[in-house]
């Protein structure tokens, strides 16, 4: 089963690296790491509570949240994907895209707080 998700994952890769295309987005994907952070008082905000939001990152590129506000958060799925768990003021969380797509998110903790990552 491993080797099934390490060949995804390559092929994935191989996939996103062959050919061109154009990109009318104002952010360029990256594929490394990006950072979102988790804003000071966002437990009252909504699409302002993770910045940046939305948030590109190429196939197979990671997404590290850091909580820079005085109480815990989460970054949670919508679909299930993923789900931090509880990340502590000061803590951080990361997450690796391995596929294409559009990624809702919220805090499980603060439903309003919402974001998406978009994977290209």
């Amino acid at each position: 089963m491993k080797i099934r998700y390490v060949l995804f994952i390559l092929a994935s890769m191989l996939a996103a690296g062959c050919g061109s295309s154009s990109s009318s987005s104002t952010t360029a994907p990256t594929a490394t790491g990006t950072s979102v952070s988790i804003v000071s008082g966002s437990s009252t905000l909504t699409t302002t509570a993770y910045a940046p939001n939305p948030v590109t990152v190429a196939v197979g590129g990671t997404v590290t949240w850091t909580n820079n506000d005085s109480v815990a958060h989460t970054s949670t799925a919508n679909n299930t994907a993923w789900n931090s768990g509880t990340i502590a003021p000061g803590g951080k969380f990361s997450m690796t895209f391995p596929s294409a797509g559009s990624f809702p998110y919220h805090c499980s903790i603060h439903p309003g707080m919402v974001g998406t990552v978009t994977v290209q």
